[in-house]
């Protein structure tokens, strides 16, 4: 019998934790924390163990100027020269065997308490289980699935939250947490002074660490002479009275834990598990990180320089100015505040911010890029959900929001067989005041006896097939049409109204401005889109009708395109 234990780490509470505080230093930092504790804190308490191991990762060996290692390099723990090894890591998780229970024990003693010391307030679950490498009838494939779905979700339910300590006496607390404070932000090279808890203390330390990170990922597509990553939502490329808006991008793979299971299905030995789950999760990272950096690329190439400053510009077909957007600059060093930052990145669980502007256009083409084939033969997609909110807005809720759209975006993808990207977002121009479904009701939903009934057509789906006109190609140049009708901008803004009261004020509305059709979404099976702004909605069975053209109208104002080239 050939005895090992099986170890998954997972974080718990990741959202709260990042994304809890309205200062951008604080989700920085939180950020950097989970992705070291799963990854590079990992390694270090197998070090600290003392016991030999193996740790094969791209992006360790990138780090350290290293070959990248093959999935199926030696050693191999069964050969008996090993105290552990990592099967994969990070993301949030990390799944490991060890020859020994006991040092699985210790490992996780050493990993927990420097987590304790150094993350205050990130939230580990742990668990572990003994199995015979050599037995046939229960794999590690079966093991891990077991201790996933059982052990480490049982945990989870169980686990009794901490209850911090929130002072005695007279006492402080930290802005951000509640938690009693045990000093100001400025000592942590914060430019503003505020009072903080430990938890923060440790994010604000990360806040450098995490920015030099981030800028060894883009050394080859940033000069980092002229642009850096903001610090400050402020920063992030709003106009003074013009536009003062931030999009906040969850983007998240489709059915992933489906082909991680059905990868490691196929495996015929635990070793060949190992593999198959290396293989995969290794490259659903890498076409991760590519999608970021050609995101990060086409927006660097689209900035023009000046004698004024740095702008993105938007021209017509007739190279006429229709927007800009300036990019602020750092008064310290004079460098350009690029418009954009990641917060969560690598693998297919991607979360960043940018200039609300820019958020379907950045969205959209991350969703683009994604769709690459991954270690298993097949094209990956991903959803993802765009908030679009003023740049005070407390972020917590915009990032709950883009979760909701994300999910709103899965539920299409599901109900329409998968095997396909989708996006939905919400422009919230005041507050927001219950779930996404509530929000539409009360803002998207007519309340008529006619069949014309949902003003929405969200969520799209990515790419046009088998004449699905909701895609967003056809959004997007119905949006940009609208955008050219810069003589008729009235128009367009009471023509809004107008779709409210049905397809027949629309056409009368039309005949009136002698206007022949509208902007034409170029998949739709008929015409009364074009000349009614609505059309039956095939997706259901209700009879009701969609329109077309609300969203396109609403969005006018966010959707910014980018060139991808700089002729300057």
């Amino acid at each position: 019998m050939s005895e090992y234990t099986a170890t998954i780490i997972d974080t718990t509470g990741i959202q709260p934790y990042i994304f809890g505080s309205n200062r951008l230093r604080e989700n920085i930092g939180a950020s950097y924390l989970i992705a070291e504790a799963t990854k590079q804190w990992v390694e270090q308490a197998l070090i600290k163990l003392g016991k030999p191991f193996y740790f094969p990762d791209p992006e360790l060996s990138e780090q350290r100027q290293e070959p990248h290692p093959e999935p199926d390099a030696k050693p191999y723990i069964e050969e008996g020269n090993l105290a552990s090894e990592v099967i994969y890591a990070g993301g949030g998780n990390a799944v490991l065997l060890f020859a020994s229970h006991d040092d699985a024990v210790d490992f996780t003693k050493i990993l927990s308490s420097r987590i304790l010391k150094k993350a205050p307030g990130l939230n580990l679950v742990v668990a572990h289980k003994r199995f015979d490498f050599d037995d046939q009838e229960r794999p590690l494939r079966q093991v891990i699935d077991d201790l996933m779905k059982d052990e480490l979700e049982s945990k989870k339910r169980q686990r009794i939250p901490s209850v911090p300590l929130l002072g005695l006496g007279v006492t402080a607390d930290c802005n951000s947490t509640r938690l009693v404070a045990i000093g100001t932000s400025d000592q942590f090279k914060s430019p503003n002074k505020y009072l903080v808890s430990r938890e923060v203390k440790y994010k604000l330390i990360a806040v450098f660490p995490a920015r030099t990170k981030l800028g060894n990922f883009f050394k080859n597509d940033i000069d980092f002479n002229v642009y850096d990553f903001p610090l400050e939502f402020d920063n992030l490329g709003r106009t003074q009275d013009e536009s003062s808006y931030i999009a906040v991008i969850h983007a998240d793979g489709n059915s992933m834990g489906d082909r991680f299971q059905k990868q490691g299905e196929t495996a015929s030995t635990n070793r060949e598990y190992i593999t198959r789950m290396r293989q995969l999760s290794w490259s659903v990272n890498q076409i991760g990180k590519e999608a970021l950096r050609t995101v990060v690329k086409t927006l660097v190439n689209s900035i023009h320089h000046n004698s004024k400053g740095a702008f993105i510009k938007w021209f017509d077909s007739e190279n006429q100015l229709i927007s800009q957007i300036e990019l602020k600059k750092n008064p310290k060093n004079g460098k350009f505040f690029l418009p954009f930052r990641p917060l969560v990145y690598g693998g297919d669980d991607v979360t960043f911010i940018c200039d609300g502007r820019l958020g379907l256009t950045l969205a959209a083409l991350f969703l683009k890029e994604f769709e690459k084939t991954a270690a298993d033969g097949e094209i990956l997609t991903a959803c993802a959900g765009i908030s679009i909110i003023k740049s005070h807005y407390p972020f917590a809720r915009a990032y709950e929001l883009s979760e909701s759209l994300c999910g709103s975006a899965k539920k299409m993808v599901r109900e329409g067989g998968g095997g396909f990207s989708a996006l939905d977002w919400h422009i919230a121009a005041s507050g927001l005041i219950g779930s996404l479904g509530d929000i539409r009701k009360r803002e998207y939903q007519v309340n008529n006896s006619k069949k014309e009934k949902n003003l929405s057509m969200r969520p799209i789906r990515l790419k046009a097939k088998n004449g699905e006109w909701q895609n967003w190609n056809d959004f997007e140049s119905v949006v940009t049409e609208l955008n050219d009708w810069r003589d008729k901008r009235n128009k367009v803004i009471a023509l809004r109204e107008v779709l409210r009261k049905g397809s027949d004020a629309t056409q009368q509305f039309l005949h009136l401005y002698r206007m022949k059709e509208l902007p034409c979404f170029s998949q739709a099976p008929n015409d009364d889109l074009k000349n009614t702004g609505w059309i039956d909605d095939y997706s259901g069975s209700s009879g009701e009708k969609v329109c077309g053209h609300f969203d396109a109208i609403e969005a006018m104002e966010f959707y910014f395109p980018l060139s991808g080239v700089n002729d300057e």
